[in-house]
Order: structure tokens, then sequence, then C-alpha cells
């Protein structure tokens, strides 16, 4: 009760209670009225009341007659109309207090009217009557409609009334409790209904869509009562119902999918089937497929299954997207019933699959072809319905990791596919004779084929789109180890048959540009897989792969270009043929242009032979080879044109580098030849550059043999000073003979002293005895040692000391000593002391034993030395020193040439055979 202005303080509020709205025994509220309009009332009094009419003790009070008929009617009335709601069609404010027909209606807003049936128990008490036929088409509505205004009813305050909701419903003469069990029932109900919508409501019936809609507001409706005229602190929030609800059938949704899949499947994808296609389902059932599966489910033996059940999920999913959606979108914050179907789905799917496939791993008893396919059928589900589902998206999914081990049994099975593929390829490329593919291409079928099966493959792994990155690069991984066996087995086939082709010039240029083919498609599949992205062992196996295939290229060029070599060394000993004929001594002086015409003139003569040979086959190479393959060959035939002429022209044959020179060393390039041959090799140059389109001019340039060409040539206008220093500064390996197969050994003991005064250079040598001589001989054996200095400017001095012999003695001692002057014109370091331990032969030449090398820049720092040094059977010399030797040994009249020659190209003979 509230304090009002205006009135006595003893007025509360009145209720006039009229006496024929009186009945039996009443126990009714009555609100409180104004006396008048100046008052300010609130709140209700609960009376009692008793009334006794004769004729009438056993009545029940007008409430409960009221209920008893408002009820009785609608039950009639649905009955009526087969079981269904007669809804009434009225529109306006009040329309929500019209329930039934004319007749009906006036029936009972006559008797309310009459005993005081307030409106709102009449509203109560329909809503009563239609919670037990909400499933009928339109209840849901009118019951959401009625609620609502029930709500507005008592939550609705005025400025002069300050009574509570709470309190104003806690007075409904419909009571209190039973209106809350009512509506806690129906929302009970309501939940079961709505966590299987999709019988309940099916969206192939749009008024029960609409019904659908209306339970929900239903449910809203239920949620506000409860909050706002319960005052509840925290009733259960109408979305989270609602999406608890989406989700419970969903589950059951997806439990009925995987139990009853094949007859779903049926009924929904192949309503046509065939009776041959149930025949074949029928005979794998006999044949024991389904019996890890029952009744058409999921089988080690079989994925059949699975693309059944996804296609159901599919159609369920879309379902949710395209209809339930756009129904159940009170709360379009909180749930999107297409998002939540899809990751619903995915998720129960996901264990499923998953568990099925490690199954499937143990056995392995589908092909991998019919994995691949399931897996493009899961990635197809996920891409399209639940990547960008909230809880995913952004996300990296599972199901790459599920199909793995699948995956790389088919990429392991592709290898023998590719490989197979690659040898009946080339086999047919063979047996065509390797024919051009087009008149522009210079490479044959077989290559094209090889990298038609890989990039077939290569394409199944990029439609997989793996979202995983680990898992992506396994497979890379794998795939280039596909990649690099098949190329490798290629090149394989061609290096086996490419020696029996050199001879068709024509057929081994195609081979040749095969295997560049090869190195171009593999560096574009290099890009299409990542490029400098790819995985770093992918990339490598790749890299490592273009590697050996260019290793491939080098060495049949290699191979093709010493085919040719005979007929080079022929053309190139005609060269020198030619070259021979050119007369004329002196030097040439090439800045006269008449010199140099002469010079030029005597070149080409020379080369023609050569020229021709090269002037046929390269313009057929420059035609049929691809450039790399054209500059890697070129390089081949330059190294063997360049190398011939030193070896044939330039530096004279040795028989045996073993022995003494040949005789054909005696023959020597004059200075005019020399600068023929010099011109000619200008000539070769130029026309290995080919204007830019064969080898660059710096390779040729830098080349070894180019260089060791030139630097022959270059001795051969060096004076045997120069000569023998170089020689002395290069062999530094003379002893390694002595070290492998000593034949015995000599102490000696050296000083080297360098005058103050002069600069001159002073070498004592004292020769103290040698040891262990391995020497077989039938007649006396009579041992001595020759010492000779070795160096430059030795010509006008002496350069050779010899000991006595001792006879028959085999660790024979000298202690001699002997002198050298070497002069001031160089150091030390320029001289070497050759020992040459010998048997003395009267009236014929003395044999040598071993031989020991000493070379004074060893002992410059100490100034002396006292050691044994073994004997070898020879010296060991590189080719600059065979080479110095060649062109000494041409120096006939060189007395110190000649000397040199002789003592660094001896050797030690036969032994005597002893019987």
């Amino acid at each position: 009760m509230s304090k009002f202005n205006r009135e006595s303080d003893d007025f509360l509020g009145q209720a006039i209670i009229e006496v024929r709205t009186l009945s039996g025994e009443m126990d009714v509220w009555y609100n409180l009225e104004k006396r008048t309009d100046k008052s300010a009332v609130s709140g209700a009094i609960r009376l009692h009341i008793s009334v006794e009419i004769k004729g009438e003790e056993k009545v029940a009070p007008y409430h409960v007659q009221y209920t008893c008929l408002h009820e009785n009617l609608f039950h009639y009335l649905c009955e009526e109309a087969g079981g269904s709601v007669k809804l009434p069609v009225v529109k306006g404010d009040d329309a929500w207090k019209v329930y039934f027909d004319d007749t009906a209606q006036e029936i009972v807003d006559e008797f309310a009217m009459r005993y005081g049936i307030e409106s709102i128990y009449q509203a109560m008490t329909h809503f009563s009557c239609l919670s037990s036929k909400y499933m009928c088409a339109g209840v849901p509505a009118v019951m959401s409609t009625l609620l609502a205004n029930i709500n507005a009813y008592y939550a609705h305050t005025t400025s002069n009334t300050a009574v509570s909701a709470s309190d104003r419903f806690a007075a409904s003469n419909f009571g209190k409790e039973k209106f809350v069990k009512l509506l806690d029932q129906v929302h009970n109900s309501v939940r079961i209904d709505l966590s299987m919508y999709r019988n309940n409501f099916p969206a192939s019936n749009p008024e029960k869509l609409q019904d659908l809609k209306s339970t929900v507001d239903l449910l809203t409706s239920i949620t506000f009562f409860r909050m706002k005229v319960q005052e509840l602190s925290s009733p259960p929030r109408a979305s989270q119902v609602v999406k608890d609800c989406v989700k419970a059938c969903m589950k059951s949704t997806y439990q009925f999918l995987y139990e009853n899949c094949d007859e779903l499947y049926q009924r929904e994808f192949q309503t046509d089937a065939t009776e041959k296609e149930q025949q074949q389902q029928a005979q794998q059932k006999e044949s024991g497929q389904g019996q890890d599966g029952q009744d058409g489910g999921p089988s080690i033996k079989s994925l059949d299954f699975w693309p059944k059940l996804i296609s159901l999920i599919i159609s369920v999913i879309e379902e949710d997207k395209n209809s339930y959606t756009l129904v159940l979108n009170q709360f379009p914050q909180e749930l999107h019933v297409g998002q939540v179907s899809a990751e619903l789905m995915w998720t129960l799917f996901s264990v499923d699959m998953k568990y099925a496939l490690e199954e499937h791993e143990q056995h392995k008893l589908c092909k991998s072809i019919d994995y691949m396919n399931l897996l493009f059928k899961v990635k197809w589900l996920y891409n399209k319905y639940v990547a960008d589902v909230p809880p995913y998206k952004g996300t990296i999914p599972e199901y790459p990791g599920w199909f793995e081990p699948f995956v790389l049994q088919w990429l392991g099975e592709n290898d023998d596919v590719s490989l197979e593929y690659l040898h009946s390829a080339y086999d047919r490329d063979k047996k065509d004779g390797f024919q051009q593919t087009a008149e522009h291409s210079l490479f044959s079928a077989s290559v094209v084929d090889v990298f038609t099966q890989l990039n077939q493959c290569f394409d199944v792994i990029k439609k997989l789109e793996c979202p995983d990155p680990n898992i992506l690069n396994c497979y890379m991984r794998r795939f280039a180890k596909t990649i690099n066996k098949v190329l490798l087995a290629y090149a394989d086939l061609v290096r086996r048959d490419f020696p029996r082709l050199t001879s068709r010039e024509k057929t081994a240029c195609i081979l040749m540009n095969n295997i560049q083919q090869l190195r171009v498609q593999l560096e574009k599949v290099f890009e299409s897989m990542g490029g400098n992205d790819l995985d770093p062992e992918a990339a490598n196996i790749l890299k490592e792969l273009q590697s050996k295939l260019s290793g491939v290229l080098d060495e049949l060029a290699s191979m093709f270009a010493n085919s040719l070599e005979l007929k080079i060394q022929g053309s190139v000993q005609e060269l020198g043929a030619l070259l021979a004929k050119v007369k004329g001594g002196g030097n040439v002086a090439l800045s006269k242009p008449s010199d140099r015409q002469n010079v030029s003139h005597e070149a080409d003569m020379v080369l023609r032979p050569l020229m021709d040979l090269l002037d046929g086959s390269l313009s057929l190479y420059a035609q049929m080879c691809e450039k790399t393959v054209l500059k890697r060959l070129l390089k081949e035939l330059w190294r063997i044109v360049i190398h011939s002429l030193e070896k044939s022209v330039v530096l004279p044959p040795l028989t045996d580098p073993g022995s003494e020179l040949s005789k054909e060393a005696e023959k020597n390039l004059t200075p005019r030849q020399c600068a023929v041959l010099d011109m000619a090799l200008d000539t070769i140059k130029q026309y290995f550059h080919a204007g830019g389109s064969g080898l660059k001019k710096t390779f040729l340039d830098k080349s070894p043999e180019l260089q060791s060409l030139r630097y022959a040539l270059s001795l051969y206008t060096q004076t045997t000073d120069t000569l023998i220093k170089t020689f002395v500064n290069t062999q530094t390996s003379q002893d390694q003979p002595s070290s492998e197969d000593p034949v015995g050994e000599i102490s000696i003991q050296v000083d080297l002293f360098t005058h103050p005064g002069t600069g001159e250079h002073k070498v004592t040598v004292k020769v103290v005895a040698a040891n262990d001589l391995k020497w077989q001989t039938t007649g006396m054996f009579r041992p001595f040692v020759e010492v000779n200095l070795v160096g430059p400017h030795l010509s006008d001095k002496r350069r050779k000391h010899t000991t006595k012999s001792k006879s028959n003695n085999w660790s024979p001692k000298y202690n001699e000593t002997f002198h050298f002057i070497l002069g001031n014109e160089e150091d030390p370091d320029a001289y070497e002391l050759h020992f040459c331990v010998k048997d003395y032969c009267f009236a014929r030449e003395d044999r040598l034993l071993g031989v020991a090398v000493m070379q004074l820049r060893d002992i410059v720092e100490q100034g002396s030395c006292a050691c044994w040094c073994a004997l070898g059977k020879r010296v060991q010399l590189d080719e600059t020193g065979w080479t110095i030797l060649r062109i000494l040994s041409q120096r006939s009249n060189d007395e110190v040439a000649k000397e040199f020659v002789k003592l660094k190209s001896e050797c030690r003979g036969q032994e005597d055979v002893v019987v």
C-alpha cells in the first residue's frame, strides 16, 4: 500500500463486487480500484467468499466454470475440425482476445462479462488449451502472440501504480504455480521437438517451416516471461536453448545417416537404380565385402560407404543452409544454422573418417587410387562447406594428415608406373629412329612422353591443394625422388645406347638434345613446384639431379667428340706435314704487312685439312644441336683439336716416357713455323667463337689446353738456361720413385758458401758412402758415384764429378770431396745436385744403378746438409718437365741441352741374370 494525497489517510482502495458474479465457495483476488480520479491506488485483495444460493449449493466457482466451458468448447471444436485447431481469422490490436469463431467466442465472452471473469484469465486459459495442441499448424504463432500479450499485461507498469510484475502475477486468479508449471511443460516440449526439427518441421513443408519460426518465437516469449514477470535472475537464454536443440538434432541426424547410409543413399540419389546394380550389391554381400560393415556400413575392404555418407552429409548441410537458416534467423549474431550444421557434421564425420583410415592403414586392402578419390571428395566437402565456418576459418585442417600415408603409397606406386611408361616410350622412340617431334623441335618424342606422365602426376598433387605446408613438403620431397629416379633412368638408357649411335651424327645430336630438354623441363617443373620457396630437401634433390644431368650431357658430348678424335688427329697430322713444308729461318716481324700477309697465307694453307673437317661437321651440329648442347660439344672438340696440335705438331712424341727420347724428337719448329702456327691458332679460335654464337673468347683464352699449347710454343723461343731453370723450379718430386721402390742409398755432405765480395756461390759435395746397393751382375761389380750440378749459366763451368770405383762392394766407402762454382748470376735456388750410382764397365757404356736429386733451395737456410739419399730407378717428371725435355732434345748442337736431356731421361736398365 502506498500513501496518497487529497484522500483521507485511512483510504487504501476499494473493490466493488457484483453479487451476480458470486457462486459457491470462492477464493478470488480482486484488484483495488480508485474512488475518485484523484486517488492513487495499487494492489489487490484476496477474499474467501462463501455464497449459498438456494438450489445451487453444489455449483463450482465461476472461474472454475469458465475454465470448464472454455476447455470443452476448445476440444469440441478440435474434434469437429478432425483433430486440428480451427483458428479464427481476425485482425486488430485486440485480435489476441478472440479465441474462437463467432458463436463460441460470443459464449465465452458473455460468460466472462456476466460472471466477472477477467480477460487475462481468459487468455491464460486459452494458452493452456493451445499448449495441448501446439504442434498443430498455426498454433505456435498464436501461442507466441498470446504469451507476448500476457507478458505485456503483467510487465506493463503505469505512472499511478508501483506494483511489481511478479506481485501482479502472484495475484492472478489462474494460479501462479499452475501457469509456471504450464510454461515449464511447454518449454520442455518445445525443446524436445526442436531437437528433432528436421522430422517435426520438414523443409519440404512451408507451413511447418513457419511453425518452426513461431515455435522459436514462443520459446523467446517464455524466456521473456521468466525474466520480466517471474523476475528470474538468469533463465536459460532462448538463443542458447535453440542452438543446443539444433546441435542435438544434427547429432541424431548424423547418427541416422551413418547407420542407414546405404538405404538413404539409394532412396535419395538412386531412386531409379536398375536391377543390375541391385544384383551387384547382392553379389558383394555374398562375396564377403560387407562382413566388416553390416548392412552397407563401413568396411576395410571397400571405401564405397564414405562417398555415400559425404553425399548425404552435403544434402543435410544444404538443407540447413538454404531452408532452416532462413527460418531460424531470430539470433543472427549467435546462431547460423548452416554454419553450425557444417561445423557439427564435419566434427562428427572427422572422428569416424580418421578412425576408419587408421584401420585401413593397417590393412591397405583397397587400391591407392580409391583413397585418392576419397581424399578429393573429403577435400571438396571441407573447402565448400567447412573452410569458412568460424571454428575452422583460418586454421589448418586435419584431413590431409589422415590421407598422408595413402598419398605417399600412391606416389610410390607412381614410380613404377612412370618407369614402365618411360621404358615403353623410349623403346617406341628408339624403334622410330629418334625422330624430331616437329620441324623446329630438336628433340624426340620420348622426352615429351616422359614429362607428360610426370606432369599428370604433379597435376594430381596440385589439385589436392594441400593446406598443411608440412604435409605438402612431404609430398614434394617424395615427388622429387620420383622425378630423380625417372630422369636418371632415361639418362642411363641414353648412355647405354649412345656409344653405338655416335656414328649416326644426326641421331647422336638428337639424343644429346633429349638430355638437354630433360634439364629444361626439369627447371619448369622446379618452378611450378615452388621454385625458391620449395622445401629445401626437395629443392636439393632437384638441384642435384640438374647437376647430374649436366654431367651426363658433358659425358655424351665428350663421348661423341672422342668418336671424332681419330678424324681430327688425321687432319692435324696433315696440318703438321704442311707446316713442316713451311721454309724460312730467323725471326718473323709480324708488324710488317708483307710478312704478316705471307704468314697469314701460309697459316690458311696449313689449316686447310682441319678446316675442311670442321666445316662439314660443325655446320651440321649447328643445325641439329640445341645451343647449350652445341657449346658443350664445341668445348670437347676444341679440347681435342688443341690437344692434338700440341702433342702431334708442337711437341715431338715419346715412345716411352721412361726411356730415352725417340729419334722423331730431333725435328724442331723454326721461328717462322711457330709464327704460322700461332696465327693458325688465332684462326681456329675465331672459328670456334663463331662471331659470338659459339664459345666465348674468355673461355677459349683461359682454356688449359690453349694455355698449355701457347706455353709449349713459347718454350721454343726460350734459351737453354731459362728452360733448365724452369725445370729446376717446377720439378720438385723427382725423388718419388726412390720412396716407392728404392734400390739403395748414398751418404752425402753438402756445404754452401757465398763469397761476400763477389757474390759467387761455391758448393762443396762430399760423397761419404753407399749402402745396400741392389744390383745383380755376372761380371765384376765396380760401383762409383757421379755428381752432376744442374742449373743455368754452367756452360763454361764444370758440371760433373765422379768418384773412384770400388770392386765387388755393395756398400762401398768413398769419402771423396768435390767443388762446384755457381757464379753470381742466379741464387742457389735455381740449382740442384743430381747423383747417379753406376756400374763401371770397361770398353762399353757404364750402366745406371740408381739416381737421387737434391735441390739446393732445401739447404739454403742451413747452409749445409749431411744425409742419406735413397736411390730410385729413374726421376719422376710432370708434363712440364717432359715438355722441356722434348724442346731441349731438339737442340742437337747445344752440348748443355744434350747432356741435360740424357741425364734426366736416363733410367736403370735390365740387370744380368745370375744362373
